[in-house]
């Protein structure tokens, strides 16, 4: 027994690997909160500068590290506890998981400004940047309300 549930039992299994979702899914956030922070920064920064190569490592690190692990656990995990709650056929659900791939898609678009910094060829702004880094925000609040609140 583990906090009053065997790890065999399905309600403690299900327990566990939704505390496991909900880690990586703050994992995952937090890298996407802070990347376009680093991508701000590193538009500051003269291509070739002791600066944009420290900030090329800090994102490639961050990226490949934190922020793909953290989406890949997110997404097994969430797929798995979608199946064993029996959400598949929920309206909320439906929406959550539009905005959960969004919010991969702009995963996408960060993993893409990682590598044009890294080729010294960013186009964007620190502007820009400055308004990226709260897609991610706004696609969190509405999937957390979605989740907890379950409207529909």
């Amino acid at each position: 027994m583990f906090g009053g549930l065997a790890l065999w039992q399905p309600s403690g299994l299900y327990l566990w690997l939704k505390a496991f979702h909900l880690i990586a899914v703050i994992s995952w956030m937090a890298g996407m909160l802070y990347l376009p922070r680093l991508f701000v920064y590193h538009c500051e920064a003269a291509p070739g500068s002791a600066q944009s190569e420290t900030f090329k490592v800090m994102e490639r690190r961050l990226l490949r590290f934190i922020i793909n692990p953290a989406m890949v656990v997110t997404w097994a995990l969430g797929l798995w506890l979608a199946w064993d709650g029996g959400w598949w056929t929920s309206g909320w659900f439906h929406a959550k998981f539009a905005l959960v791939i969004a919010l991969s898609a702009v995963h996408g678009m960060f993993s893409g400004y990682v590598r044009a910094f890294a080729e010294d060829r960013n186009r964007h702004s620190a502007r820009f940047f400055r308004i990226m880094n709260e897609v991610p925000t706004v696609l969190m609040v509405i999937i957390v309300i979605l989740v907890i609140v379950k409207p529909f």
